[in-house]
């Protein structure tokens, strides 16, 4: 117990360092204006946490030390008690066997009384054929009484032994119970102390997270970046892929990764985005159009011809180069629900004539356009029938769309209520006014689908361990000297020979790699999250977004081509 006493003091005497910490400024960092007064109370409390977590190892072995004696004296009073039941049962029997004997041999002394009084010596003597055979009755009769008491007298004795063995483990047993106790009493001080530091550990380690959070905050205001804030609505098709999900059901200290739009290349109009316009402004079908696709003209044009579809659609439909109609292959397309208002029908109409205007063959999924072999509804052809002709032309010369962009087109900047960006552009993007479900999500399965392949998982959250071992991965591939082929997801789903995260932690050991991570902060630039801190290591958005999709479980991803626009929350 000296060593518990000497390291609770040493425990108590940071506490109380803690203490007086946490009465300066750094306990408000909202307060905080400067940088380097930040970088001091994040060194200030990191050193604290270090001190403390040093002292509380030490308590924890002992704790594990305990907790092994504890289990060694259980097992061994186990076996005593399984002892005792035994010797119980013996000395059971015993005292049967000896009950038994004895009502036996009773029984016979009272029979053989009553003979002799009934039959006197002499008749017994006269009664005999001889002599001899008189004397030999005698002798049986006393050799089998002789015989009872001697068995009586050993399972006596044996009772006697047992009963002293018994006596013997009992005691045994009472001195292991307080022993136990005894054991049991320290532990549990022990493991209170454990707990208590480690709560403040973890106190602490919220305090450098929000520090962390405030530095970058001040340097990203200074840059013109910003840090993104997004609101708790659900923002996702599927509750466990979405920040309220995320909020309210993942572990405490979990993290998301958030994608700002997906399977996007950004270009051209966004689908919910037109949504959003239509609901919020009222706009007609060319406004929609000239907004997505600046400077271009809307013209009446010769559709009179056909178009060849080769390929496979999104169904498992398999077309061989066959040939239709170029209008009527529009009214093919399920490109958006024909149940959205006909501004948006009209523009997504004139959008995808536009974009297989000029083509003599295309394919009939994602990549190209939607296309099916039944017609779509009375609503969609009725918008292909109402913009018959009528093609874009002039501006990007570029018809591409998508169904969400994460609130920033290439070409146009942010599409939001005002045209800017800044913490709250996700609530102002006209994607999230429409409810698009891909504006803010967290991806966990194989393809844009939702009941598509999720290798087992859930949901789309990350532990502590597993975010901090994507953060190695980044170091890794940053590093020389390390096969970067076995950086792939630990999974049952993919194959190859990938790294454990020990393994990878400890190849990048001198690099700054991290066994759990505790705080996040990501910065923002125009369609573009430019910086990613974790722990203290900074990297660009690129980089995490390469390190995420080589090491994530699972079917974890970030599901953008060419940009990498995404957020990280901790629960």
């Amino acid at each position: 117990m000296k060593k518990i006493s000497l390291l609770v003091t040493l425990l108590l005497c940071y506490l109380v360092t803690l203490s007086l910490v946490q009465a300066e400024e750094c306990d408000n960092p909202g307060s905080l204006t400067d940088t380097q007064t930040i970088s001091g109370c994040i060194s200030k409390f990191n050193g604290i946490a270090d001190a403390i977590s040093k002292a509380n190892s030490t308590n924890l072995k002992e704790l594990n030390s305990l907790k092994s004696q504890i289990q060694n004296l259980k097992t061994r009073i186990s076996n005593l008690d399984n002892q005792l039941t035994k010797l119980t049962k013996e000395v059971f029997d015993r005292e049967v066997k000896v009950g038994v004997k004895e009502e036996l041999l009773t029984a016979k002394v009272r029979r053989d009384y009553i003979q002799k009084r009934s039959q006197s010596l002499l008749l017994i003597l006269f009664s005999a054929r001889s002599a001899n055979e008189f004397f030999q009755d005698l002798a049986y009769r006393e050799k089998l009484a002789r015989s009872d008491r001697e068995i009586i007298s050993s399972v006596s004795g044996e009772i006697a032994v047992l009963s002293a063995q018994k006596k013997v483990l009992s005691t045994q047993k009472i001195n292991l119970d307080a022993l136990k106790k005894r054991v049991d009493e320290q532990a549990g001080f022990l493991a209170r102390e454990v707990d208590k530091a480690n709560k403040y550990v973890s106190d602490l380690s919220g305090k450098v997270a929000a520090l962390s959070a405030r530095q970058n905050e001040i340097l990203a205001a200074r840059s013109g970046s910003f840090i993104v804030s997004v609101g708790d609505s659900e923002l996702a098709d599927d509750y466990n892929a979405s920040i309220k999900g995320f909020r309210e059901s993942a572990p405490s200290g979990y993290f998301g990764v958030f994608s700002f739009g997906a399977y996007t290349h950004r270009n051209g109009m966004s689908q919910y985005g037109a949504l959003g316009h239509v609901n919020n402004q009222g706009w007609n079908y060319e406004q929609i159009l000239k907004h997505y696709y600046p400077g271009v003209n809307i013209v009446d044009v010769d559709t009179n011809k056909t178009i060849i579809v080769n390929g496979t659609n999104s169904y498992n439909q398999t077309f061989n180069n066959e040939r239709f109609n170029f209008e009527d292959y529009l009214k093919h397309i399920y490109e958006i629900p024909p149940s959205w208002p006909v501004n948006v029908l009209k523009a997504q109409a004139i959008a995808a004539r536009s974009y297989a205007y000029g083509k003599n063959s295309i394919c009939p999924g994602q990549s190209c356009q939607e296309f099916k072999r039944e017609e779509n509804t009375d609503a969609w052809k009725a918008a292909v029938d109402a913009t018959r002709g009528k093609i874009m032309t002039g501006g990007p010369s570029n018809w591409q769309y998508s169904s969400t962009t994460g609130g920033w087109i290439n070409g146009l900047g942010w599409d939001t209520t005002d045209g800017q960006g800044g913490s709250n552009f996700i609530d102002k993007s006209f994607e999230k006014i429409a409810a698009s479900p891909w504006v803010y999500k967290a991806w966990y399965t194989e393809t844009y689908r939702n009941n598509s392949d999720k290798c087992g998982r859930s949901n789309a959250w990350l532990s502590p361990q597993e975010l901090a071992d994507i953060v190695n991965a980044a170091i890794a591939l940053k590093t020389g000297g390390i096969d970067t082929r076995r950086i792939t997801p630990i999974s049952s789903c993919w194959k190859g020979n990938p790294y454990s995260m020990d393994e990878l932690k400890n190849l990048v050991a001198g690099n700054g790699g991290i066994s759990s991570a505790s705080s996040v902060s990501v910065s923002q630039g125009n369609g573009t999250t430019n910086n990613v801190t974790i722990n203290g290591i900074s990297m660009n958005g690129a980089e995490f977004k390469k390190a995420f999709n080589l090491r994530a479980p699972g079917r974890l991803q970030i599901p953008q081509s060419g940009f990498a626009f995404f957020n990280i929350e901790k629960k």
